[in-house]
């Protein structure tokens, strides 16, 4: 592995850094260099399931509300592009098409992620990645090509270990900067620009791509899930404004007035340093995204391995008739990292976390109604996780209330750990019954979790998909589409044009008001 450390540090006086030596500068060149290296064939098979799960996820959410305004938001151009929604057998425009297609893969927060210092969720950048392959005919290896160079950027900005990455959420700013920044080079790399191209492409993306965290604060709506959508336009403009040869910010990162100075910690610190991790195209594996992990249940990745926990301490529990007599738990502690605690935990003194009426985006970042839920249905769906009756509120919110989060050294250094093979977002969970008896276990990883109990294979992709779509997508189609992702390699820019997914008629509602569009 002849990976190097690139060190990222805020000019003294603006204009003193060589553009070589700027991180965009050398993300560009990685990007670039890929074109002409062989590519890793565990990656590119995993890109592929990457493909699968987002067609799954976006289906699945296809008649949300966000989902249905982002799609509608596209209609005004149908007919005037190449690009495709799942769902539809209209082609539209690449922008339109790749927003509304990366809203409705965020939106059951059921995609991949990748946590180090900084959280994300890597695959947001394959939608614009498939609508403007799509738009411009490349090859399906070209296509497969961007996806492997998004995922390497954009876990190497989150932080690839040994204090590697860009914290951004310690600043209160969202993770759209780095989702800018990998689909930017993604795309480059996809259409072969050159260095100089790209290196204005990474620029202008990362420079329009801040945006703060209150998405995910009070009342919350559909913001978070706009994210990736916005995050798609900003990327394919700033890639299209390069390839015309117009120059982006720089340098983003490094300037005086740059990200770093103005947001992160350069802000507080003139000497704050940043380190990243990048391989050498032609000599490292491109294979960043084999660290990455895929989500089974549509919950924050915090509560993953949480979730499989609740469900087999479920089976240990008092049972009264075909479920859990919930009356005999009197309190149940889980033993956690401080993000797991303070986030989405009690911790977060969030009322709205422990109320079963708060919406399916407040409800699917709060652990103790995973837990809840878990142990008294003993599943955690994607729909009827959140599809709750009067009567199952209620006791929700009795079983909510008993339930309490608590920050341990162990969990917090798991977390923490550099080393992929220890790192772990897990806890330990106590459950005490009314006559005094204690249930406990752990879990460090999520069963579906490269390194956990049952690792994700093609087949549960497969599964996924399946059960995401069933009553909207037939046997065949489903096949078909499989077909042509396994074929992609080979894939011309006619038949890439057409893989979409395709619901049965009259399956997929339109918004009520079509609004300004």
């Amino acid at each position: 592995m002849t990976a190097t450390i690139h060190t990222v540090a805020v000019e003294k006086a603006s204009g003193e850094l060589a553009r070589e030596q700027q991180l965009a500068w050398k993300l560009a060149e990685l990007a670039t260099r890929a074109k002409d290296a062989p590519q890793d064939d565990e990656a590119v098979a995993m890109a592929k399931n990457r493909i699968i799960d987002n067609a799954a996820i976006a289906l699945g959410a296809a008649n949300e509300t966000a989902v249905k305004v982002a799609r509608a938001d596209a209609l005004a151009s149908q007919g005037t592009g190449s690009a495709t929604i799942w769902g539809l057998t209209e082609k539209f425009a690449p922008v339109p098409a790749a927003f509304a297609n990366a809203v409705a893969v965020r939106f059951l927060d059921n995609d991949d992620c990748y946590l180090a210092a900084e959280y994300s969720h890597p695959d947001d950048n394959i939608s614009p990645i498939i609508a403007v392959g799509q738009q411009l005919g490349v090859s399906g290896a070209d296509m497969l090509r961007g996806v492997v160079v998004a995922y390497e950027v954009h876990v190497a900005l989150v932080g690839t270990g040994d204090g590697t990455g860009i914290c951004l959420h310690k600043h209160k700013v969202d993770h759209m900067t780095h989702i800018a920044a990998g689909t930017a080079a993604g795309l480059s790399s996809m259409l072969g620009l050159t260095t100089e191209q790209t290196y204005h492409a990474i620029n202008f993306a990362v420079h329009n791509a801040i945006s703060s965290r209150q998405s995910r604060k009070g009342d919350i709506g559909a913001q978070k899930e706009f994210v990736p959508g916005f995050s798609a336009e900003i990327s394919i403009k700033a890639v299209h404004h390069a390839m015309h040869g117009l120059k982006g910010p720089n340098p983003v990162y490094e300037g005086v007035d740059s990200i770093i100075r103005r947001f992160l910690n350069g802000r507080d610190d003139d000497s704050a340093v940043y380190k990243i991790e990048l391989a050498e195209p032609g000599v490292d594996a491109l294979a960043n995204i084999m660290k990455t992990y895929p989500k089974q249940h549509a919950f924050e990745y915090q509560g993953q391995a949480i979730i499989d926990l609740a469900l087999q301490l479920r089976d240990q529990l008092p049972k009264q008739g075909d479920g859990i007599d919930l009356d005999q738990i009197e309190k149940i502690v889980l033993e956690t990292s401080h993000h797991t605690h303070h986030v989405i935990g009690t911790d977060a003194n969030d009322p709205q976390k422990i109320d079963p009426d708060s919406p399916r985006g407040t409800l699917d970042h709060s652990i103790m109604f995973a837990i809840a839920r878990c142990i008294q249905t003993g599943e955690f769906h994607k729909d009827r996780a959140y599809q709750m009756t009067a009567s199952e509120k209620d006791e929700l919110r009795a079983l909510m209330a008993r339930i309490e989060t608590q920050f341990d050294q162990r969990w917090e250094d798991l977390y923490h750990d550099q080393d992929p093979n220890v790192q772990a977002y897990g806890g330990r969970m106590i459950v005490t019954l009314a006559d005094g008896t204690e249930v406990a276990d752990e879990k460090t990883r999520a069963n579906a979790h490269p390194g956990g109990d049952t690792p994700w294979q093609r087949a549960d992709y497969e599964a996924k998909l399946a059960d995401y779509t069933k009553d909207l997508v037939s046997d065949n189609e489903r096949a078909r589409f499989i077909a042509a992702v396994n074929d992609m390699d080979s894939l011309s820019g006619d038949a890439l044009a057409e893989i979409n997914l395709i619901v049965d008629a009259g399956t997929l509602d339109t918004p009520a008001t079509r609004g300004i569009y």
